[in-house]
């Protein structure tokens, strides 16, 4: 965040730099307000290009096996561009590379989670997903079968419908 602070200074102190070109190449008939206008344009442009280049970028940097399952977009009133182009603040990945079938219940995938979030860390989380019931639940170590907290899911819900695929399973 620090340098993403930065690079939105320098971006201002180059959009300044353009209007104070501007104005001298014009003989100072370019009004002198262009300057600080040119450097917010300038500091608010690139503060969007990062919003939206965000996702790709993130996407782009995961390793092979883990697949991204769900995206979601979001609207927002100070970001009156979202509405036309919707922007994704958060997704989920999967990691089916390292994903496994339980052996006493072949319909029961064990895999990790990844919870990506902008200027937020991401956050693993293991869960057991049960292809033949559409539920999940989180995975413990100490869980006994009798002790997992099911939850329903949609039969198209996209975690489990990748999870479910990745291993060959239908439900």
């Amino acid at each position: 965040m620090f340098w993403e602070f930065i690079a939105t200074i320098f971006a201002g102190l180059g959009g300044a730099g353009i209007a104070l070109l501007l104005r001298h190449l014009t003989k100072k008939k370019a009004p002198a307000w262009f300057v600080p206008a040119f450097a917010g344009f300038a500091m608010l442009g690139f503060q969007i290009q990062g919003e939206y280049d965000w996702y790709p970028h993130q996407a782009s940097l995961l390793p092979k096996g883990i697949v991204v399952v769900k995206t979601v977009q979001e609207k927002t009133l100070w970001r009156p561009w979202s509405y036309i182009y919707p922007q994704t603040v958060r997704f989920i990945a999967a990691d089916m590379g390292h994903s496994a079938v339980n052996q006493r219940h072949p319909d029961w995938v064990l895999v990790d989670l990844y919870f990506f979030e902008r200027r937020h860390s991401a956050k693993r989380v293991t869960q057991v997903i049960d292809c033949k019931n559409n539920a999940r639940s989180n995975f413990f170590k100490t869980a006994q079968d009798s002790t997992f907290a099911w939850h329903k899911l949609k039969s198209n819900d996209p975690i489990l419908t990748t999870v479910c695929a990745g291993i060959g399973t239908t439900h």
